[in-house]
This record gives C-alpha cells, structure tokens and sequence, in this order.
C-alpha cells in the first residue's frame, strides 16, 4: 500500500471519527424500545422522546454557563431529527402560540415559556444583571420543567380535542396521549444519559424530599400520573369521554402537587438563606422557586382568589369566584350559632367572629373606593416572594407563606396534606 494511499484511508477513518461524535443524537444509540417507565406506547413517539436529549445537553451547557450551546441546541435542535431533516426543537414549542395549555392566556403572551427561557439565556428582562448562577437555574428549571409540562400538558388537551371529534386511534388521540407521556418521562436509556431530564425526574427529587416516594425511590405523584397515563390510553381504546377527561385531570392535580413541593422547598431555602446571610445561595434559590412556581402559577391562581377583611385587616380565601361574592358574607344563625356565611361559596368564615367583623367584607369598600376583592392574591404573594428583585425579609418563614398561599387551590384541586408531605 502506497503512503498517499495509507495516507487518504487514515483521513477518512479521522473524518468517520468525527463525523459519528456529531452524530451522537442518532436514534440508534438510544434504547427506543416499546415503553417507557411502565407507559407502553400505542404509537411511535420515538422523535418525541429524542428530545429530552436538548434537554439534557442544554442542562449541561447552562450549568457551565455557555449561553452561545444553550441557544443553539434550543433554538436550532440537536437529537430531534424528523423525517424531512429538519428538528424539532424546544423554541419551536415554547414560542408557538394557540397551544392547548394554560399558560400564554394566563400571561397574556404567545409564546409566554419562551419568553421566560429566552430571557435567561440572554440575560435580559426580569434576568437583566442577574448573575450566571440565577439565569443558570431559570435555564434548567425552566426548560425541563415549565416547557416540558407545557409539552405534555397540551397534548394530552390535543388527544381530548381529538376524541371529542372522533379521532379515538393510535394514529390520532393516543398518539397524543402518547406524546404527552414522552415529554413528562423521555426514553429509558442509561447509556445514552437521556434519564432525569424531565418532569418525572423532578418528581422523584421532590417526594425525597418530603417524604412522599413508594418507598422505592419513585414518587407517589409519578405512580399516580403514570397510573392516570394509563387509564386514560384504556379509556381512548374504549371511546370513554369521561373516563379520558378524568384521566387529564389526574395528571394535572399531580403536576400542581409535584411543583407545589418544589415551591415550598425552595422558599424553605430563602429563609434559611437570609439566616445565614448567604445573599449568592438566597439569589440562586429564589431563582429555582421562580421558575418552578411558575409550572403551575396558572393552574393555581384562580383557587387563590380573597377578600379583604376592613376589620381584621385580614383576608378570607374564596377560591375561583367573582367580586360579587366579596358582598356575600352575612351574620346568620346557622345550626343555632350565629356565624359569618358567604352564601355565593358556602363557606363559614373564622370562628369567633364578630357581627362587626363578618360586615367588613364588600367587593368595594363605599367612599375610600379601596378594593375588598383581590383576584389571584394567594398566587400573586407567591410570585412577590420569588420576585428577582426582591432581597426578602429575615422575620418572614417563607415556608410557611407558600403553603398558606397555595393551601386554597390544594382544598380545591383535593390535594391532601399527605399528598403534599413535610420537608425532611
């Protein structure tokens, strides 16, 4: 063999070399098999699943604050290939608007999760002057846990809207349903390092830390979300409507669970933080508590509703109503003791209530013209916690505030103390 020879076939095995470390995203290095932590899927998803690998790339690239790596997987796509070449990418869902989900009508936005990402990657908006460590954690959090939800949750919408025309198939709704349990979960597959770079992950993380897991490891909210992804595939199977819708809803009360514990662990943080005087720990947990409240701030808010007290200079929780019902607490007798009612929520206010107090409510209070209703207070207080450029407050126990802020929307959504769990 001639040297030119030896010498083109060595440039050609470097070539080959290189070539298969930029085709590291290729499907057949990952495990693709049939089902995915227990979620057999009735159709192929297999692109889907791929792109849990942007995600773990960029969580990665973020934690070493290469913002240019970030922006080009987010934006550009790396181990998504569809079958025309191009990608699917994590910008693309986050930026689109008219999607089946909650969050661009609660903030008023299209494309309202991108905004949030691009923000932090670029250090711009609410992250302007925000160190690496704070736009790092809104990066990753936001990317695995409020695009990723927003994924799952609109297609499980889809596979309803889908069913509710009639399209029950594999090829239709639970290719959906399917998709949705591809953005929450992403593929098994160790060797390819595509574990924990999703929603599930962080549920499991969350239920180690309050005491909520099987005992084996996995947390309650994922068995009761993977048991709710099934049903629900049976329930398409068998053009059962209701038992579909139940099946959505199921999902979602363990999505509000799973990042309320990340919201009260988080907020535990800060506290502790500001004791120890540590501003750079306090700034980088408020950074988590941010993006993670953010996952469900939509879903809650409207359970947080509350009326102004004139007298106690307190507030009474009405869950999702109306100002009007701010004007209907009444002093009545009920079973043979007088109590403060609201005839529009049927609730009893606090016990031991004046006469004098139960008439400090109104939507409206007459002359000073000062609101008494307070739409989405719970959530709003919540959101001024994890507000960037608040410094926080040494005598305040932030624990305790988050809890008490979202205690209206788990009475409302049947979340248990239990379900939610104590820190450990």
């Amino acid at each position: 063999m001639s040297k030119s020879t030896k010498s083109l076939i060595l440039t050609i095995l470097m070539i080959a070399s290189a070539m298969a470390g930029c085709l590291g995203g290729d499907e057949s290095d990952v495990d693709l098999d049939g089902e995915d932590g227990g979620y057999t899927y009735a159709s192929n998803v297999d692109n889907h699943r791929m792109l849990m690998g942007d995600v773990c790339d960029i969580k990665d690239l973020s934690g070493a604050y290469d913002w240019d790596g970030v922006k080009t997987i987010y934006e550009d796509g790396k181990y998504a290939e569809k079958s025309d070449g191009s990608y699917r990418t994590l910008m693309g869902f986050a930026d689109a608007a008219g999607k089946n989900h909650a969050y661009d009508a609660y903030y008023g936005a299209d494309g309202s999760w991108n905004d949030f990402v691009s923000a932090a990657i670029d250090g711009t908006g609410a992250f302007a002057g925000e160190s690496d460590t704070v736009r790092d954690q809104a990066v990753e959090k936001g990317i695995q846990n409020g695009v990723m939800t927003a994924y799952a949750i609109h297609e499980l919408n889809a596979a309803i809207i889908k069913a509710e025309a009639g399209n029950w198939g594999p090829d239709d709704a639970q290719h959906a349903w399917d998709e949705g349990w591809a953005f929450y979960h992403g593929p098994d597959d160790d060797g390819a390092d595509f574990d924990g770079c999703g929603p599930y992950a962080t549920a499991d993380k969350r239920a180690g830390n309050f005491g909520t897991t099987d005992g084996s490891g996995t947390a309650q909210a994922n068995v009761a979300t993977l048991s709710a992804m099934n049903d629900g595939l049976t329930a398409m199977q068998n053009e059962d409507m209701d038992g579909l819708i139940a099946a959505r809803d199921e999902v979602l009360k363990n999505v509000v669970i799973v990042y309320s514990q990340a919201s009260v662990r988080y907020a535990s943080k800060m506290t502790d933080d500001l004791a120890a005087d540590d501003k750079a720990d306090y700034d980088k947990h408020q950074a988590e508590g941010h993006a993670f409240f953010r996952v469900i701030e939509a879903y809650v808010a409207d359970h947080t509703d509350a009326c102004y007290n004139n007298q106690t200079h307190g507030m009474a929780y009405i869950g999702a109503s109306a100002a009007s019902t701010c004007d209907a607490f009444v002093w009545t007798d009920y079973q043979g003791t007088m109590v403060c009612y609201n005839t529009v929520v049927h609730m009893v206010y606090a016990e031991g209530t004046t006469e004098e107090i139960c008439n400090g409510f109104a939507s409206t209070f007459p002359g000073s013209g000062m609101p008494g209703y307070y739409a989405d207070y719970g959530a709003s207080k919540i959101v001024e916690i994890f507000d960037l450029k608040n410094d926080g407050d040494s005598t305040a126990d932030y624990e305790a505030h988050v809890r008490m802020y979202l205690q209206p929307a788990w009475n409302a959504l049947g979340i248990t103390s239990d379900d939610i769990g104590q820190l450990v």
